[in-house]
């Protein structure tokens, strides 16, 4: 099934159906969300271990953290 046959199915449903469809797309997103961050906190705490985590308070100095 195709992005444009799902639309479709979509537009089909009753208003509480699609009610359902949206509740369930919003938690959906908010558990991939939740992951993300998960897996974005082990990254830093890989990079914490190994010595390759730095932090500043500096402006300069951030900005040339983001560009490395």
């Amino acid at each position: 099934m195709i992005f444009s046959d799902v639309v479709e199915v979509i537009k089909s449903l009753s208003t509480d159906e699609k009610r359902e469809i949206q509740l369930l797309l919003q938690q959906y997103l908010r558990e991939e969300r939740r992951e993300e961050i998960y897996n974005n906190f082990k990254l830093a705490q890989a990079e914490q271990q190994k010595g390759e985590l730095r932090f500043s308070a500096k402006i300069e100095e951030l900005k040339q953290l983001i560009e490395e």
